[in-house]
């Protein structure tokens, strides 16, 4: 909305609608016992509006609220929404390219991750009366009120731009030749385009014959909308929704119960989001790049890791003043601690990641990096970790191709000899399986023999996250195996493995810890880390040039009994409080 505009020009055009909203409601004999106002404003222009509003709502007889979102909590608020039946109305200022302001940005973002998130539902908010009105100024030029075209095909540019008629616009006869001949020369074009981007892409070329950026535009869209953070030609980072629920008090992650990680201060990030694989059950649904070797442009470690703390250091920010968020945490939160290499694709493709995991453990950050077992070399050649993971998505050959669906003709040499390469680490090594219900749940046999190839610390267990429908995979809900029944597999598995026995639980998580019976002392598990210990460790390790090495018992420390395997807690800390959804009926957990 232009600010030139007064605001005293709008109360009466506001009474208008809503007595004719008002009326038709009554002809529908719907019910509504009131409305509720929301406004997320950076200047006052729509709190202001929001009041007008209410003038007229109440001049309507009916109850009214105005509320601030910057002062609402949507986890536990918004589902009464829906039941209450009341018409709720969001009154939303924005800056320029259409972003929500700091005053309605945690509730604009807790939307997105909700629409993400299979643990809400498609159907969470049905049932919600609601109108959106935005604000905007006229000073943001092309970008004012903008909607997105509904299809390519109907893009104004395909029929020529300015200089050609609109497609909605009456055309005269004699002019249609000349749009159809415009139209078949700009396909014509288009198609060369795309068959010479596709072999240069193919030769990982840009079209000046060098090598070209990780992140296309079209991947920089789609990344950016599911919350990204973008940096450079080929990394991202992303702000993980433990590390908003330890932020608030509400719990952390299961590696903060398995490894007493402080979730509010991990950073989950990778420098390469390519990846080897197209797993089933991706939860980015492969709108990340693939490919067997780096064959893009390469950016510096130094300006990857910079620009990954400061764009996690703004996310945390947006969480100041947020309704629930602890002020200590906050604090904490903006000092980051542990770095999770995790995010999606393959950090280890990355040419430079012992570069950029010397600079992390510089900075005293702890490092978890995660390999989808597909490139021994590297595996071999990677300099000391704090927790080094292998996905271990199956056990046999067939499953694997069906799960993990990799690149690599050679795929299931290169397993078995990446799992043999993690034998041969001195610091902790982890299997991560993800079983995946009528796939790779009953191999346990297979599984075991994995198991003494690579010798892990510890094996996590954990049911496949369900992450919507997508034309790339064909995993459903079915595929998720209840906690029960990942509990049952654990158990199964321990007995065909005698070395190992279960350690903790995140039951939230549906995943549990079995660790190797090394890690116990007397009665007492000690899978959590010594972080303070590790970065000694790493410390002397870099000053004697690699020759003083470290064990991971060398940095182990005391689990707590409520993270422990039968525990009343579940594996959450006491020290949080656990906050289910009203609409909660059945658990379904991951992460």
């Amino acid at each position: 909305m232009d600010r030139n505009i007064q605001e005293n020009s709008f109360p009466k055009t506001t009474q208008d609608l809503m007595r004719n909203g008002y009326v038709s409601l009554q002809k529908k004999d719907i019910f509504v016992p009131g409305v509720k106002i929301f406004y997320g404003s950076q200047t006052g222009t729509a709190k202001g509006f929001a009041t007008v509003l209410a003038e007229a709502v109440v001049s309507l007889d009916l109850p009214v609220a105005i509320i601030n979102l910057k002062e609402y909590d949507p986890d536990d608020c918004l589902i009464e929404e829906v039941t209450g039946k009341h018409v709720c109305v969001f009154l939303v200022a924005t800056y320029t390219d259409g972003r929500p302001t700091e005053s309605a940005e945690w509730f604009c973002s807790w939307l997105e991750d909700a629409s993400r998130d299979f643990r809400f539902g498609k159907t969470y908010l049905k049932g919600m009366r609601y109108a959106v009105f935005g604000l905007g100024n006229s000073a943001y030029a092309s970008h004012f009120n903008k909607e997105e075209e509904p299809s390519e095909d109907s893009s104004e540019e395909e029929f020529g731009g300015e200089d050609q008629q609109s497609v909605n616009s009456i055309v005269d006869v004699e002019d249609l030749g000349k749009i159809m001949d415009h139209m078949k020369k700009e396909k014509r074009e288009k198609e060369q385009q795309e068959a010479k981007t596709s072999l240069l892409v193919n030769m990982g070329r840009n079209e000046d014959g060098e090598g070209r950026a990780m992140i296309t535009p079209a991947l920089r869209e789609a990344l950016t909308k599911q919350g990204y953070q973008l940096i450079g030609s080929h990394s991202g980072v992303k702000l993980c929704r433990w590390t908003k629920s330890m932020l608030r008090g509400r719990g952390g992650c299961y590696k903060h119960t398995f490894y007493g990680i402080e979730s509010h201060r991990c950073m989950e990030t990778t420098p390469s989001l390519a990846c080897a694989n197209k797993c089933v059950f991706c939860w980015r649904h492969h709108t990340n790049p693939v490919g067997t070797a780096w064959r893009w442009k390469m950016d510096q470690p130094e300006m990857i890791l910079k620009e990954a703390i400061e764009n996690h250091q703004n996310m945390i920010k947006q969480f100041k003043g947020v309704p629930g968020v602890k002020a200590e945490r906050f604090e904490e939160g903006m000092a980051v601690k542990h770095c999770a290499l995790s995010l999606v694709g393959e950090p280890i493709m990355y040419p430079e990641i012992n570069s950029f995991l010397k600079l992390l453990h510089q900075r005293r950050i702890s490092s978890f990096l995660v390999t989808n077992a597909q490139f021994p070399a590297e595996i071999r050649n990677l300099k000391p970790v704090t927790q080094l993971y292998v996905s271990v998505d199956a056990s046999t050959k067939e499953s694997l191709k069906k799960i993990d669906r990799p690149l690599f003709k050679d795929f299931w040499q290169r397993f078995l000899d990446s799992l043999k390469a993690l034998a041969a680490k001195q610091q902790r090594t982890v299997y991560r399986l993800t079983l995946v219900k009528a796939w790779n749940v009953d191999e346990l046999q297979a599984y075991a023999q994995l198991v003494s190839l690579g010798n892990p610390d510890f094996i996590e267990v954990k049911g496949v996250t369900y992450c919507g429908e997508s034309s790339a995979s064909s995993l459903t809900m079915a595929h998720v195996p209840w906690h029960e029944e990942v509990v049952q597999f654990v158990l199964e598995l321990v007995d065909l493995i005698p070395d190992y026995e279960i350690a903790c639980e995140h039951e939230h998580s549906n995943c549990l810890l079995i660790a190797h019976k090394k890690f116990k002392i007397g009665s007492e598990w000690w899978t959590w880390i010594d972080y303070n210990r590790f970065q000694e460790l790493i410390q002397e390790y870099e000053d004697s040039g690699g020759s003083k090495t470290f064990s991971a018992k060398d940095y182990m420390a005391r689990t707590p009994h409520w993270a422990l395997f039968g525990a009343s807690e579940r594996g959450f800390d006491p020290k949080d409080t656990r906050h289910q959804r009203k609409n909660k009926s059945k658990a379904i957990s991951g992460c």
